[in-house]
């Protein structure tokens, strides 16, 4: 037990933490600064998007889809990762004219690619294996 004078002089250090990121905490491996929106309304414009989106912090870009199978859908970069995160998850099933958001991490992997062209390509490559082979035998 430490007396009066002692506990006086005692100081207990305390690491310095940011005020802003304490509550941030640490991020799951899929959240990052592009978001991919679907589900928006097709007469929807950049300007709208920049005005939703930019109530949780900078935004560096927004791209609407303009082919047939891509309208409806966007995608949202944001400056930095914790703005995307909050956006995410307040925007998320958000009504817009009527529809409700979609709003989700872009993940590469996951848009896009179906598993039947993976095939197709893992069949060309087979392909060309073979004949490259039959060409290095000639």
């Amino acid at each position: 037990m430490l007396t009066k004078a002692e506990a006086k002089n005692n100081t207990t250090i305390t690491p310095y933490t940011d005020p802003q990121m304490s509550n941030k905490g640490r991020l799951p491996p899929e959240v990052n600064r592009v978001l991919y929106v679907r589900n928006l309304p097709y007469k929807i414009t950049s300007a709208s998007l920049y005005e939703i989106f930019g109530r949780y912090g900078p935004i560096r870009q927004v791209r609407l889809g303009t082919a047939p199978d891509t309208k409806g859908t966007a995608f949202v970069v944001f400056e930095d990762i914790y703005d995307a995160r909050e956006a995410v998850d307040h925007l998320s099933g958000f009504n817009v004219q009527g529809r409700y958001l979609v709003c989700l991490y872009y993940q590469q992997k996951n848009l896009g690619i179906k598993s039947s062209s993976v095939e197709e390509k893992k069949r060309e490559i087979e392909i060309l294996k073979k004949h490259t082979e039959a060409l290095e035998k000639e």
